[in-house]
């Protein structure tokens, strides 16, 4: 939708854990779900306070760099 926030995957990799589910409320820097890149855990942070709308990818997913994995609308202020 418009206005949304998208948290994409700043690596290659496959997505480990996912940690917040759809409908949930999040905090800037909150850790949205780990990805798995040759043996080292990167989480993918919400840039800013949100709701969480979806996740685009699952756990064993492959990602690539820019990749869009989550979207979240942002709270009014």
């Amino acid at each position: 939708p418009e206005g949304s926030l998208l948290a994409d995957s700043p690596v290659a990799g496959s997505v480990w854990e996912v940690l917040k589910a759809p409908g949930e409320t999040v905090k800037a820097g909150e850790p949205l779900m780990i990805l798995e890149s040759m043996k080292m855990e990167i989480p993918v942070l919400a840039s800013q306070d949100g709701q969480l709308l979806e996740h685009r990818v699952k756990p064993g997913s492959r990602v690539t760099p820019g990749q869009i994995v989550s979207i979240l609308q942002p709270l009014e202020p």
